[in-house]
Protein backbone atom coordinates (compact mmCIF):
# COMPACT_ATOMS: atom_id res chain seq x y z
CA UNK A 1 0.00 0.00 0.00
CA UNK A 2 1.54 3.56 -1.13
CA UNK A 3 0.83 6.74 1.36
CA UNK A 4 0.56 10.42 0.93
CA UNK A 5 4.19 11.79 1.13
CA UNK A 6 2.98 14.82 2.01
CA UNK A 7 1.24 13.76 4.82
CA UNK A 8 4.10 11.14 5.60
CA UNK A 9 6.39 14.49 6.11
CA UNK A 10 3.83 15.59 8.95
CA UNK A 11 3.80 14.78 12.04
CA UNK A 12 1.33 14.30 15.33
CA UNK A 13 0.64 17.42 17.26
CA UNK A 14 2.57 18.15 19.82
CA UNK A 15 -0.08 19.43 21.63
CA UNK A 16 -2.07 15.93 21.39
CA UNK A 17 0.99 13.30 20.79
CA UNK A 18 1.08 11.96 24.59
CA UNK A 19 -3.10 11.95 24.74
CA UNK A 20 -2.81 8.39 24.97
CA UNK A 21 -0.06 8.49 27.69
CA UNK A 22 -1.72 10.94 29.44
CA UNK A 23 -5.15 8.80 29.30
CA UNK A 24 -2.96 6.03 31.28
CA UNK A 25 -1.79 8.30 33.48
CA UNK A 26 -4.97 9.57 34.70
CA UNK A 27 -6.07 5.71 35.02
CA UNK A 28 -3.62 5.09 37.36
CA UNK A 29 -5.34 7.85 39.05
CA UNK A 30 -2.75 10.09 38.25
CA UNK A 31 -3.80 14.14 37.80
CA UNK A 32 -2.02 15.65 35.23
CA UNK A 33 -2.27 19.56 34.96
CA UNK A 34 -2.83 20.36 31.19
CA UNK A 35 -0.66 22.88 30.27
CA UNK A 36 -0.17 21.27 26.31
CA UNK A 37 -3.60 22.78 24.49
CA UNK A 38 -4.98 26.36 24.83
CA UNK A 39 -8.34 25.28 26.10
CA UNK A 40 -9.31 28.10 28.50
CA UNK A 41 -11.07 27.08 31.86
CA UNK A 42 -12.80 30.81 31.47
CA UNK A 43 -16.61 30.08 31.08
CA UNK A 44 -18.11 30.35 27.47
CA UNK A 45 -20.40 33.23 27.51
CA UNK A 46 -24.13 32.28 28.82
CA UNK A 47 -25.34 34.11 25.78
CA UNK A 48 -24.36 31.59 24.10
CA UNK A 49 -26.03 28.24 25.40
CA UNK A 50 -29.34 30.82 26.17
CA UNK A 51 -29.15 31.07 21.99
CA UNK A 52 -28.79 26.81 22.04
CA UNK A 53 -31.86 26.64 23.98
CA UNK A 54 -34.02 28.55 22.21
CA UNK A 55 -33.15 26.90 18.35
CA UNK A 56 -36.90 26.51 17.41
CA UNK A 57 -36.29 25.09 14.08
CA UNK A 58 -37.94 21.88 13.50
CA UNK A 59 -35.34 20.38 11.39
CA UNK A 60 -31.20 21.67 12.07
CA UNK A 61 -30.44 21.89 8.27
CA UNK A 62 -27.22 23.04 6.80
CA UNK A 63 -25.97 26.94 6.65
CA UNK A 64 -25.06 28.52 3.58
CA UNK A 65 -21.71 27.32 2.66
CA UNK A 66 -20.18 30.31 3.45
CA UNK A 67 -22.15 31.25 6.10
CA UNK A 68 -25.23 32.56 7.87
CA UNK A 69 -26.33 35.61 6.80
CA UNK A 70 -27.17 36.47 10.60
CA UNK A 71 -23.12 35.13 11.25
CA UNK A 72 -21.48 37.16 8.72
CA UNK A 73 -23.57 40.15 9.77
CA UNK A 74 -22.96 40.26 13.52
CA UNK A 75 -18.73 40.23 12.19
CA UNK A 76 -19.08 42.70 10.69
CA UNK A 77 -20.79 44.58 13.49
CA UNK A 78 -17.52 43.73 15.32
CA UNK A 79 -15.61 44.97 12.86
CA UNK A 80 -17.41 47.94 12.13
CA UNK A 81 -16.32 48.80 16.30
CA UNK A 82 -12.96 48.68 15.14
CA UNK A 83 -13.69 51.31 11.98
CA UNK A 84 -13.54 48.50 9.55
CA UNK A 85 -15.88 48.13 6.64
CA UNK A 86 -16.69 44.87 5.02
CA UNK A 87 -19.43 43.49 3.25
CA UNK A 88 -20.64 39.56 3.63
CA UNK A 89 -18.81 38.62 0.58
CA UNK A 90 -15.58 39.51 2.61
CA UNK A 91 -16.31 37.09 5.17
CA UNK A 92 -16.73 33.36 4.24
CA UNK A 93 -17.45 31.07 7.61
CA UNK A 94 -15.53 28.10 8.79
CA UNK A 95 -14.93 25.29 10.64
CA UNK A 96 -12.72 27.03 13.43
CA UNK A 97 -9.83 29.15 12.42
CA UNK A 98 -7.58 25.35 11.71
CA UNK A 99 -10.03 25.34 8.42
CA UNK A 100 -9.69 29.61 7.84
CA UNK A 101 -6.59 28.69 7.31
CA UNK A 102 -5.87 25.71 5.03
CA UNK A 103 -9.21 27.03 3.04
CA UNK A 104 -6.19 30.02 2.44
CA UNK A 105 -3.65 28.01 1.93
CA UNK A 106 -4.78 25.55 -0.49
CA UNK A 107 -6.08 29.13 -2.25
CA UNK A 108 -2.88 30.20 -2.97
CA UNK A 109 -0.13 27.35 -2.47
CA UNK A 110 1.25 24.94 -5.00
CA UNK A 111 4.58 22.15 -5.20
CA UNK A 112 7.22 24.50 -4.60
CA UNK A 113 6.12 27.62 -3.87
CA UNK A 114 7.13 29.10 -0.52
CA UNK A 115 5.49 31.07 2.83
CA UNK A 116 7.60 32.79 5.19
CA UNK A 117 6.46 32.49 8.54
CA UNK A 118 8.18 34.07 11.45
CA UNK A 119 9.53 30.77 14.09
CA UNK A 120 8.37 29.48 16.43
CA UNK A 121 5.05 29.49 15.08
CA UNK A 122 2.14 27.51 15.62
CA UNK A 123 2.90 23.84 14.66
CA UNK A 124 -0.57 23.36 12.58
CA UNK A 125 0.89 26.03 10.09
CA UNK A 126 3.45 23.04 9.25
CA UNK A 127 1.12 20.54 8.58
CA UNK A 128 -1.14 22.78 6.67
CA UNK A 129 1.48 24.07 4.32
CA UNK A 130 3.30 20.43 3.72
CA UNK A 131 -0.33 19.47 2.59
CA UNK A 132 -0.67 21.91 -0.12
CA UNK A 133 2.98 20.97 -1.00
CA UNK A 134 4.65 24.12 -0.40
CA UNK A 135 7.61 24.74 1.87
CA UNK A 136 7.97 26.95 4.90
CA UNK A 137 10.86 29.53 4.57
CA UNK A 138 11.40 30.09 8.25
CA UNK A 139 12.22 33.89 9.64
CA UNK A 140 14.23 32.78 12.99
CA UNK A 141 13.60 35.04 16.39
CA UNK A 142 14.74 34.36 19.87
CA UNK A 143 13.53 35.16 23.59
CA UNK A 144 16.18 37.65 23.84
CA UNK A 145 14.81 39.95 21.32
CA UNK A 146 11.68 38.99 22.54
CA UNK A 147 10.69 37.08 19.33
CA UNK A 148 10.70 40.58 17.18
CA UNK A 149 10.92 39.55 13.60
CA UNK A 150 9.20 42.97 12.37
CA UNK A 151 12.52 43.91 10.22
CA UNK A 152 12.44 44.76 6.57
CA UNK A 153 15.59 42.94 6.07
CA UNK A 154 15.55 40.07 7.96
CA UNK A 155 11.98 39.41 5.94
CA UNK A 156 12.79 40.72 2.48
CA UNK A 157 16.15 38.25 3.07
CA UNK A 158 13.33 35.33 3.23
CA UNK A 159 11.73 36.49 0.17
CA UNK A 160 12.79 34.42 -3.24
CA UNK A 161 11.03 33.69 -6.47
CA UNK A 162 9.09 31.30 -4.84
CA UNK A 163 7.46 33.46 -2.29
CA UNK A 164 4.01 33.13 -2.39
CA UNK A 165 2.78 34.72 1.21
CA UNK A 166 3.83 35.82 4.45
CA UNK A 167 2.06 34.51 7.40
CA UNK A 168 1.90 36.01 10.82
CA UNK A 169 0.11 35.55 14.45
CA UNK A 170 -0.39 38.42 16.18
CA UNK A 171 -0.56 38.45 18.98
CA UNK A 172 1.42 35.26 18.63
CA UNK A 173 1.40 31.60 19.29
CA UNK A 174 3.58 30.20 20.86
CA UNK A 175 5.68 33.58 21.82
CA UNK A 176 3.13 36.00 23.01
CA UNK A 177 4.85 38.24 21.32
CA UNK A 178 2.67 41.77 19.77
CA UNK A 179 3.96 43.74 17.14
CA UNK A 180 3.20 47.64 16.78
CA UNK A 181 1.06 49.13 14.31
CA UNK A 182 4.01 50.97 12.70
CA UNK A 183 5.44 47.01 12.27
CA UNK A 184 2.59 46.03 11.04
CA UNK A 185 2.38 48.59 8.55
CA UNK A 186 5.51 48.03 7.67
CA UNK A 187 4.84 44.27 7.04
CA UNK A 188 2.01 44.90 4.84
CA UNK A 189 3.76 47.35 2.56
CA UNK A 190 6.63 44.55 2.44
CA UNK A 191 3.82 41.97 0.92
CA UNK A 192 2.39 44.79 -1.60
CA UNK A 193 5.72 46.00 -2.95
CA UNK A 194 6.66 41.93 -3.46
CA UNK A 195 3.31 41.13 -4.60
CA UNK A 196 2.54 38.67 -2.03
CA UNK A 197 -0.23 37.75 0.13
CA UNK A 198 0.04 38.31 3.99
CA UNK A 199 -1.89 35.98 6.13
CA UNK A 200 -2.87 37.65 9.69
CA UNK A 201 -3.63 35.29 12.12
CA UNK A 202 -5.75 37.40 14.70
CA UNK A 203 -7.39 34.94 17.01
CA UNK A 204 -5.89 36.44 20.20
CA UNK A 205 -6.83 40.20 19.24
CA UNK A 206 -8.47 40.70 22.12
CA UNK A 207 -5.69 39.57 24.40
CA UNK A 208 -2.69 42.23 25.14
CA UNK A 209 -1.64 43.04 28.62
CA UNK A 210 0.17 46.44 27.74
CA UNK A 211 -2.89 48.77 27.33
CA UNK A 212 -2.47 48.82 23.76
CA UNK A 213 -5.51 49.79 21.60
CA UNK A 214 -7.07 46.55 19.37
CA UNK A 215 -5.00 46.19 16.62
CA UNK A 216 -6.36 44.58 13.39
CA UNK A 217 -4.48 44.66 10.03
CA UNK A 218 -7.82 45.18 8.16
CA UNK A 219 -7.69 48.88 9.71
CA UNK A 220 -4.91 49.64 6.97
CA UNK A 221 -6.28 50.90 3.62
CA UNK A 222 -4.23 49.83 0.66
CA UNK A 223 -3.73 46.30 0.94
CA UNK A 224 -7.15 45.02 -0.32
CA UNK A 225 -5.22 42.61 -3.20
CA UNK A 226 -2.72 41.42 -0.48
CA UNK A 227 -4.25 40.71 2.96
CA UNK A 228 -6.05 38.05 4.52
CA UNK A 229 -7.16 37.83 8.19
CA UNK A 230 -8.28 34.54 9.81
CA UNK A 231 -10.12 35.24 12.85
CA UNK A 232 -12.01 32.77 15.31
CA UNK A 233 -14.78 32.37 18.05
CA UNK A 234 -13.06 29.49 19.80
CA UNK A 235 -10.25 31.74 21.96
CA UNK A 236 -11.97 35.04 22.11
CA UNK A 237 -15.38 33.80 23.66
CA UNK A 238 -13.77 30.51 25.00
CA UNK A 239 -15.84 28.90 23.29
CA UNK A 240 -13.09 26.21 21.40
CA UNK A 241 -15.71 23.47 20.52
CA UNK A 242 -17.95 25.47 18.65
CA UNK A 243 -15.56 25.19 15.56
CA UNK A 244 -16.58 28.26 14.31
CA UNK A 245 -13.90 30.84 12.46
CA UNK A 246 -13.73 32.76 9.35
CA UNK A 247 -11.93 33.89 6.07
CA UNK A 248 -11.59 37.52 5.83
CA UNK A 249 -10.31 39.52 2.27
CA UNK A 250 -11.48 42.03 0.26
CA UNK A 251 -9.55 40.05 -2.71
CA UNK A 252 -12.66 38.45 -4.19
CA UNK A 253 -10.71 36.37 -6.64
CA UNK A 254 -8.72 34.81 -3.65
CA UNK A 255 -12.51 34.23 -1.62
CA UNK A 256 -13.89 33.12 -5.03
CA UNK A 257 -11.33 30.29 -4.84
CA UNK A 258 -11.98 29.57 -1.20
CA UNK A 259 -15.57 29.63 -1.82
CA UNK A 260 -15.11 26.11 -3.49
CA UNK A 261 -13.20 24.67 -0.26
CA UNK A 262 -16.41 26.05 1.43
CA UNK A 263 -18.97 24.28 -0.93
CA UNK A 264 -16.74 21.11 -0.89
CA UNK A 265 -17.42 20.68 2.83
CA UNK A 266 -20.84 21.92 2.32
CA UNK A 267 -21.71 24.24 5.22
CA UNK A 268 -19.62 25.18 8.69
CA UNK A 269 -21.98 23.94 11.58
CA UNK A 270 -25.43 25.72 11.61
CA UNK A 271 -26.18 25.73 15.30
CA UNK A 272 -23.15 26.83 16.61
CA UNK A 273 -23.29 29.62 13.57
CA UNK A 274 -25.99 31.10 15.55
CA UNK A 275 -25.25 31.04 18.77
CA UNK A 276 -22.06 32.36 18.21
CA UNK A 277 -24.36 35.83 16.81
CA UNK A 278 -24.72 36.20 20.29
CA UNK A 279 -21.23 36.45 20.99
CA UNK A 280 -20.24 38.67 18.67
CA UNK A 281 -22.91 41.48 20.54
CA UNK A 282 -21.48 41.24 24.29
CA UNK A 283 -20.37 44.10 25.51
CA UNK A 284 -16.49 45.20 26.04
CA UNK A 285 -16.53 45.13 29.77
CA UNK A 286 -16.20 41.24 28.76
CA UNK A 287 -13.17 41.53 27.53
CA UNK A 288 -11.32 43.92 29.89
CA UNK A 289 -12.31 41.11 32.58
CA UNK A 290 -10.60 38.25 30.84
CA UNK A 291 -7.94 40.20 29.94
CA UNK A 292 -7.39 41.06 33.62
CA UNK A 293 -7.56 37.47 34.72
CA UNK A 294 -5.11 36.39 31.62
CA UNK A 295 -2.75 38.42 32.68
CA UNK A 296 -2.86 38.19 36.06
CA UNK A 297 -2.12 34.10 34.96
CA UNK A 298 0.76 35.06 32.81
CA UNK A 299 2.48 37.35 35.44
CA UNK A 300 2.06 33.90 38.53
CA UNK A 301 3.33 31.56 35.84
CA UNK A 302 6.42 33.77 35.08
CA UNK A 303 6.96 34.59 38.49
CA UNK A 304 7.32 30.66 38.79
CA UNK A 305 8.97 29.52 35.80
CA UNK A 306 11.89 32.34 35.98
CA UNK A 307 12.47 30.71 39.74
CA UNK A 308 13.67 27.39 38.33
CA UNK A 309 17.42 27.30 37.83
CA UNK A 310 18.09 27.02 34.26
CA UNK A 311 15.24 28.00 32.28
CA UNK A 312 15.01 30.77 29.96
CA UNK A 313 11.94 32.43 28.69
CA UNK A 314 10.47 36.45 27.52
CA UNK A 315 7.44 37.86 28.74
CA UNK A 316 4.66 37.16 26.31
CA UNK A 317 3.17 40.94 25.86
CA UNK A 318 -0.04 38.98 24.36
CA UNK A 319 -2.37 35.61 23.83
CA UNK A 320 -2.29 33.23 27.03
CA UNK A 321 1.19 31.02 26.36
CA UNK A 322 5.04 31.21 27.17
CA UNK A 323 7.90 29.86 25.25
CA UNK A 324 10.47 28.57 27.42
CA UNK A 325 14.26 26.61 27.58
CA UNK A 326 14.35 24.03 29.91
CA UNK A 327 17.90 22.81 31.20
CA UNK A 328 16.73 19.23 29.70
CA UNK A 329 18.10 17.50 27.14
CA UNK A 330 15.05 16.89 25.24
CA UNK A 331 12.04 17.90 26.65
CA UNK A 332 9.61 15.57 23.94
CA UNK A 333 11.36 12.97 26.01
CA UNK A 334 11.52 14.52 29.14
CA UNK A 335 7.40 14.67 28.61
CA UNK A 336 7.63 10.96 28.20
CA UNK A 337 9.03 10.39 31.13
CA UNK A 338 6.58 13.33 33.30
CA UNK A 339 3.92 10.80 31.66
CA UNK A 340 4.97 7.20 32.42
CA UNK A 341 7.85 7.60 35.07
CA UNK A 342 7.58 10.38 37.17
CA UNK A 343 4.29 12.07 39.69
CA UNK A 344 4.27 14.19 42.63
CA UNK A 345 2.09 13.57 45.07
CA UNK A 346 0.35 11.74 42.46
CA UNK A 347 0.37 14.77 40.28
CA UNK A 348 1.78 15.76 36.98
CA UNK A 349 1.69 18.31 33.62
CA UNK A 350 1.69 18.05 29.90
CA UNK A 351 2.98 21.10 28.18
CA UNK A 352 3.73 21.08 23.89
CA UNK A 353 7.24 20.21 23.36
CA UNK A 354 9.44 22.66 21.72
CA UNK A 355 11.18 21.43 17.93
CA UNK A 356 7.25 21.01 15.70
CA UNK A 357 7.28 24.80 16.43
CA UNK A 358 10.23 25.42 14.63
CA UNK A 359 10.72 24.27 10.86
CA UNK A 360 14.94 24.93 11.43
CA UNK A 361 16.27 21.43 11.97
CA UNK A 362 17.58 20.99 15.57
CA UNK A 363 15.70 24.44 16.85
CA UNK A 364 13.33 24.17 19.81
CA UNK A 365 14.64 20.54 20.70
CA UNK A 366 15.02 21.86 24.82
CA UNK A 367 11.71 24.13 24.38
CA UNK A 368 8.46 24.35 25.72
CA UNK A 369 5.46 25.85 24.84
CA UNK A 370 2.84 26.30 28.00
CA UNK A 371 -0.72 27.73 27.98
CA UNK A 372 -1.48 29.85 31.62
CA UNK A 373 -5.40 28.54 30.95
CA UNK A 374 -5.83 27.35 34.61
CA UNK A 375 -6.35 29.42 37.53
CA UNK A 376 -3.79 31.11 39.14
CA UNK A 377 -3.06 28.63 41.92
CA UNK A 378 -3.37 25.57 39.83
CA UNK A 379 -0.34 27.13 37.75
CA UNK A 380 1.70 27.33 40.89
CA UNK A 381 1.59 23.82 41.79
CA UNK A 382 2.63 23.22 38.05
CA UNK A 383 5.27 25.29 37.70
CA UNK A 384 6.48 23.24 41.08
CA UNK A 385 5.79 20.06 39.92
CA UNK A 386 7.86 20.99 37.11
CA UNK A 387 10.81 22.33 38.91
CA UNK A 388 10.83 18.97 41.23
CA UNK A 389 10.59 16.68 38.04
CA UNK A 390 13.45 18.87 36.26
CA UNK A 391 15.75 17.99 39.13
CA UNK A 392 15.15 14.50 39.28
CA UNK A 393 14.87 13.96 35.36
CA UNK A 394 18.45 15.52 35.27
CA UNK A 395 19.59 13.57 38.55
CA UNK A 396 18.92 10.35 37.06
Amino acid sequence: MKYSSKMERCSLSPMRKFNKDAARAEERGVKIYHLNIGQPDILTPPAFFDAVRHFSEPVLSYAPSNGLNALLDAVRRYYARLGVTLARDDILAATGGSEALMMVLSSILDDGDEIVIPEPFYPNYYTFTTLTGAKIRPLTTCPEEGYRYAVRERVEACINERTRAILITNPGNPTGAVITPEELHMMLDIAREHELFIICDEVYREFVYGGEPLLSALQFDGYEENLVVIDSVSKRFSACGARVGMVISKNPTLMGHALKWCQGRLSSPTLEQLASVALYELDESYFDAVRTEYKHRRDVMLAKLRAIPGVVCAEPRGAFYVMAALPVDDTEKFQRWLLNDFEDQGETLMYAFGAPFYATPGKGVNEVRMAYVLEAKELERAMDILAKAIEQYNAR
